[in-house]
């Protein structure tokens, strides 16, 4: 789920279980009987707490889980303050596109591999491809996968 604000900045999360820099457009999963586009606004508000508006669908690609789909969405933010379920969400920001830019390629924000449609998500919004410069490290001094 790509959301970007008024400011046309975008939303990147970090899971807990994900080396510190990892970050990625919001995901979740459908409940029974709740259509996608209800379901990406239910996801973003509890992860984050950002109701968002203008669900629109952008692709999709197979989930390595049996019988999954990833599917792909944007949506507009309604406020841009943020509230993390640490459950869910340990890390989230806001950037523009040069700060993303600059983040990712200094190392200090590594996105989803290239064959992702998280990753195709955050480059559609960006407008081209993102190099990595720098080999991404979690800040510890090793690799980040």
């Amino acid at each position: 789920m790509a959301v970007t604000d008024d400011e046309d900045r975008l939303l990147l999360g970090r899971g807990p279980h994900w080396p510190e820099g990892r970050m990625s457009v919001l995901a979740g999963f459908v409940e029974a009987g709740e259509s996608l586009e209800s379901a990406v606004a239910r996801e973003v508000f509890e992860e984050v707490g950002v109701e968002v508006t203008d669900v629109l669908y952008r692709g999709n690609q197979p989930w390595p889980f049996p019988a999954s789909l990833m599917v792909g969405f944007t949506a507009k933010a309604k406020t841009s303050e943020l509230t993390l379920d640490p459950a869910e969400i340990v890390e989230a920001a806001w950037f523009s596109k040069g700060e993303l830019a600059w983040a990712v390629h200094t190392g200090r924000v590594a996105l989803p591999p290239r064959v992702s449609i998280a990753r195709r998500l955050v480059e559609q919004w960006y407008g081209g491809e993102l190099e990595q410069q720098v080999e991404h490290s979690n800040f510890r001094g090793q690799a980040a996968q």
